[in-house]
């Protein structure tokens, strides 16, 4: 039988991050690889199934932002959907913003608690439904639970998006906040609540981190983002999902 334990890359040019956070991650009950650069962190990615990668901004040669919008441009689906989990140095704002642009799904300043860096890594696998095999194909069940709107179809077993023109990859923060909005169509959600709704105990006070994904999703499905028809804004309210939406079964 398949190892279903989580498996974590982590990847950073300090040798001696990489062998504390791999010794902790692993005390907790997570298999973990090393990779000091990106040549290893490819070199890794081809040779085992990553559920999570633990990705280092500041880093010689290819930064960890080059290796994220990478990953997110990857035609291998199963790469371009691992999570990202970003460590930027401390205080600096732009860099997480530029992370969460380009598909990250969590970002830690450093100086870090190993503890909090665990607690986001379980809230990123929840959210993406991760048990070990959390990239594997759907598992063959009689019937599918789909969500569907206009010509757009969301597939919740295997958490994918197809729309008019093909499957559109969305990153596992992206996939989480278009089934929190398209769930609760036509109702308006605050910041705070999709804060919640996508991230739990890992949200942080201020977290400005919904307006960047929203951006994103709606670069992703509306056909003119400035005017957007699916993700629209409520003034001095949040964001509404303003299509009718269907829960849908259909055969696996």
């Amino acid at each position: 039988m398949a190892d279903k334990t989580p498996h974590i890359l982590i990847v950073d040019d300090d040798r001696e991050i990489r062998d504390l956070l791999s010794r902790f991650l692993e005390k907790h009950g997570f298999r973990c690889s090393q990779a000091a650069d990106g040549r290893d962190m490819r070199r890794v990615l081809a040779d085992a199934k990553i559920d999570l990668l633990v990705l280092d901004v500041m880093m010689p040669g290819e930064t960890g932002l080059q290796l994220c919008a990478q990953l997110r441009a990857e035609r291998n689906t199963s790469l371009s959907r691992i999570p990202i989990i970003m460590l930027t140095a401390a205080g600096e704002e732009t860099d997480r913003i530029v992370g969460l642009e380009m598909g990250a799904d969590d970002y830690l300043p450093k100086p870090f608690s190993p503890r909090e860096l665990l607690a986001r890594i379980r809230a990123v696998l929840r959210r993406g439904g991760m048990d070990g095999s959390s990239l594997d194909e759907n598992s063959g069940g009689e019937t599918v639970p789909m969500l569907v709107f206009d010509n757009w179809r969301v597939d919740l077993s295997a958490r994918r998006v197809h729309g008019p023109d093909g499957e559109v990859e969305l990153s596992t923060g992206e996939f989480d906040l278009l089934v929190a909005l398209a769930e609760r169509a036509q109702r308006v959600l605050s910041r705070d609540q999709l804060l919640d709704l996508t991230k739990g105990r890992a949200a942080q006070p201020f977290d400005r981190s919904i307006d960047v994904q929203i951006g994103r999703l709606r670069r992703k499905i509306e056909a003119d983002p400035a005017q957007p028809k699916f993700i629209t804004t409520v003034r001095g309210g949040g964001y509404m999902f303003a299509a009718k939406v269907s829960r849908e079964n259909h055969p696996a």
